[in-house]
């Protein structure tokens, strides 16, 4: 993932709505989440959710997929990793930062 990547990426996180729904569809995995489901979990208007999801789509955090007369929206696990993965490769100047005991980094 590329640093414009990145940011774009961090941005549509950056809001409270965004957030709880890209966490909604991490803990519903591959097989994602309709929109009403997605809407009913949070508690949050349709239309304010659509805006959100298209938010999310743009950054690439999210995909939607047509299945008959419902779209799912999954999380995409490839981009969440590319995030992650950018966002800590050089965590304490490449040494192991984790150990079984601890679970912050000791630099």
């Amino acid at each position: 993932m590329n640093e414009s990547g990145v940011v774009r990426s961090l941005a549509a996180l950056a809001q409270e709505v965004r957030l709880r729904v890209f966490r909604a569809l991490i803990v519903a995995g591959q097989g994602g989440l309709t929109p009403g489901a997605i809407s009913e979990q949070l508690g949050v208007a349709p239309n304010t959710l659509s805006f959100h999801l298209k938010e999310l789509t743009h950054a690439g955090l999210v995909s939607q997929e047509r299945q008959g007369r419902n779209l799912v929206y999954r999380a995409s696990f490839e981009a969440m990793s590319e995030l992650v993965t950018y966002l800590t490769e050089n965590c304490c100047q490449g040494a192991e930062c984790l150990s079984e005991r601890s679970t912050s980094c000791p630099c």
